[in-house]
């Protein structure tokens, strides 16, 4: 097995735990590092680096080194082993915060979003080729029976002997209704597939506008605040959803350099009510384990009401980027996720992005006087 390279020098204090718990977990695998990014698909010389401390990896990079361990030795990590690594690895990523990273985890969350679309789409093209067989095998059936049919109408007196001669009709129209059936099956799948490469396209472009909002701020050193034209535009409100007094406290601090009011709630019914209360919300920040309602429950109230379903939700999860996890939030309504341990440049620039929308929105749809 490849040595591990050194410690990186002028390491701050996170950081190097934080490397020295990675270097632990990836001895237990007795694998080089080269042939463990290949086997996740990952970069090696980036990898070195996640080891070396010179760069904070994402949380799902964390769990991906938990998941192999445990399949190589046969035993699940404890759930105080992952807390602990959870701490330090929040801790790093607070003193190590910049465009340069946030940028990482938006590239990655960007070709993760890319590589559904290009997949649903190829999905998509071999569902589209195999209803259009099925449709043409069914024409084929139709033309066979209504010969059939002809024949029966034209010689109504031989219609006993033709049923006769031909008993493979019942067999033809067995196959006919075989074959539709499979059709609208088919055609479920492509409307379904479909979708999820134009949500994952959506997604995409979203990503893409966040990703120009922190290669901007590394120039400015702080996120460009959208402002829409005109004394009487304002800016809309951000609404965090948390029942943890810390983390509320920590995305406040991250959020109030936006220049914009932030409702903070702790459960999901204060939520709610907030919704009821105010009507100019650009994006809905939200935990996703919560007691008593959790974020997805919540997120399916918000998307029954009329008023609100256009609000966009934010996903806040210590799951990570499981695609599981990820699946169940878009199909509950959410466009977007960030892991915990989030990076505040990415916070920003997501809600930065979508305050713009909603100005955008609201420019070409002004509200009556």
């Amino acid at each position: 097995m490849a040595e591990l390279r050194p410690l990186g020098q002028d390491l701050t204090q996170e950081s190097r735990a934080l490397a020295q718990a990675l270097r632990e977990l990836f001895d237990g695998l007795d694998v080089s590092v080269r042939r463990y990014a290949a086997r996740r698909v990952r970069d090696a010389g980036t990898f070195s680096r996640y080891l070396n401390g010179t760069r904070v990896p994402p949380w799902e990079v964390v769990m991906d080194l938990f998941t192999d361990l445990a399949e190589h030795r046969g035993t699940a990590a404890t759930p105080e082993a992952i807390d602990l690594l959870r701490g330090l690895h929040r801790a790093a990523v607070a003193t190590n915060a910049s465009p340069k990273h946030a940028m990482e985890v938006l590239e990655q969350q960007l070709a993760d979003a890319d590589r559904l679309s290009r997949r649903s789409t190829a999905r998509g093209d071999a569902l589209g080729d195999a209803l259009l067989d099925r449709k043409h095998r069914i024409a084929d059936l139709e033309v066979r029976l209504n010969q059939l049919e002809a024949e029966w109408a034209a010689e109504r007196e031989r219609a006993d002997r033709l049923a006769a001669a031909r008993p493979d009709v019942s067999g033809l129209l067995r196959e006919r209704d075989t074959l539709q059936a499979e059709v609208a099956r088919l055609a479920a799948e492509l409307l379904a597939a479909r979708d999820q490469r134009d949500a994952a396209e959506e997604r995409c472009q979203l990503l893409e506008r966040q990703l120009e909002t922190v290669e901007r701020a590394q120039h400015t050193a702080a996120l460009p605040t959208p402002r829409a034209p005109g004394p009487a535009q304002r800016m809309p409100k951000v609404l965090v959803v948390d029942d943890q007094p810390d983390n509320l406290l920590a995305m406040t601090a991250v959020l109030s350099t936006l220049d914009q009011e932030l409702v903070a709630v702790p459960s999901g019914r204060d939520a709610l009510k907030a919704l009821l209360d105010h009507d100019d919300f650009a994006v809905i920040i939200m935990d996703v384990q919560m007691p008593d309602m959790d974020g997805y429950e919540t997120a399916a109230h918000i998307k029954r009401r009329s008023r609100d379903r256009d609000v966009p939700i934010i996903f806040l999860t210590a799951m990570g980027a499981d695609p599981e996890h990820s699946a169940r939030g878009y199909a509950a309504g959410a466009v977007d996720y960030i892991g915990k341990p989030f990076d505040p440049w990415v916070l920003r620039a997501k809600v930065a992005v979508f305050t713009g929308i909603y100005l955008e929105r609201r420019l070409r749809h002004p509200d009556p006087a």
